[in-house]
């Protein structure tokens, strides 16, 4: 099964973008004004290929690297759709939920969220490890549309009740297969079940190995299949090189070599 997705996704790819518009798209003229303040002015290829899908409800499964403009592919349509239909903000319960594997992933989408959510009305906020959990409580208690989330802060809320999945509506797991590889697809599992099994769902993931496509079968409902092909790499001179090092030394070293020009 996982063999004819990742098939389909590759056929996906080789599918051109059509040349389109924001606005043919059918964002919201605010939402369309807000990009172009920002000299956003034409979508990435992700971008054309997800919104309709995304924007009309659907789950989607997409493979797209980073740099693709893959945020707002899955930002607009959760921006776009709960723009269009307001309600009052429900203490601990977002709305929507992104769910990324690092707090500085989870800080990069974010920054590019809020300010286009901001005129329309929708609020952002995050919930990741290394800051005081205190503040992010105070934060999701007070009510807020997107909560853009770490599993394993997002599983610290929720063991406290301090947060509630079961008004989320739209929920969208980034880099899904990074999330395996730091071994939080249990709480991923456990952030799944106890958001509403009607809800929209998008997946993002470069692979769909280590279980991540136990996740598509499992959570997506005949997902519409995106994907962009990789932009091919030159390799041009760079240099390849493997340092075995004791462990009071992989600090020091890794500091002059990042420490070095260029």
């Amino acid at each position: 099964m996982h063999g004819e997705l990742d098939r389909a996704l590759a056929a996906a790819a080789d599918v051109p973008a059509p040349e389109t518009t924001f606005r043919e798209l059918g964002l919201p003229a605010r939402l369309v004004s807000s990009l172009a303040a920002r000299s956003i002015d034409a979508p990435f290829a992700i971008q054309a290929r997800v919104l309709p899908d995304a924007l009309a409800g659907r789950d989607v499964l997409g493979r797209a690297q980073t740099g693709s403009g893959k945020t707002l592919a899955f930002g607009l349509p959760i921006l776009a759709r709960l723009a269009a239909a307001p309600v009052p903000r429900r203490e601990k319960a977002p709305r929507a939920l992104v769910l990324v594997p690092t707090r500085e992933l989870a800080r990069q989408v974010a920054d590019v969220l809020a300010p286009l959510g901001q005129p329309l009305g929708v609020s952002v906020t995050t919930v990741y490890g290394g800051v005081s959990i205190g503040r992010q409580i105070d934060r999701v208690r007070r009510g807020v549309d997107i909560m853009v989330a770490t599993p394993g802060r997002l599983i610290d809320l929720l063991d406290r009740r301090a947060a509630t999945l079961d008004g989320v509506e739209i929920t969208v797991l980034d880099e899904a297969d990074h999330m395996a590889d730091l071994g939080f697809l249990p709480a991923v599992t456990r952030i799944l079940d106890a958001t509403p099994a009607g809800g929209q769902r998008m997946l993002f993931s470069a692979t769909l190995d280590r279980a991540v496509g136990r996740l598509v079968t499992a959570y997506l409902s005949d997902p519409a299949l995106h994907a962009v092909a990789p932009e091919p790499i030159n390799g041009g001179t760079t240099e390849h090189s493997v340092l075995v090092l004791s462990g009071e030394d992989k600090v020091p070293v890794a500091v002059e070599i990042a420490s070095r020009p260029a």
